[in-house]
């Protein structure tokens, strides 16, 4: 059940970060319902957007999957 883990994680990254969902989204080039549907745990990125957002705020894949 990583999904919940990474859900909890994104949001408090973002949060920490002062980001938006609509500000993560632009950053991605998604929708900001993407983001929403990713920290209600919904659906995870592909690997190429989770690659993106462990540059954003610099974190590995295992920090941000666990």
């Amino acid at each position: 059940m990583k999904n919940i883990k990474f859900s909890e994680n994104l949001k408090s990254l973002r949060q920490s970060k002062k980001l938006t969902q609509k500000g993560l989204a632009n950053m991605l080039s998604v929708d900001q319902r993407t983001i929403s549907a990713w920290e209600k745990g919904v659906c995870e990125p592909s690997f190429t957007l989770l690659s993106k957002l462990c540059e954003i705020f610099d974190e590995t894949f295992d920090n941000i999957l666990t």
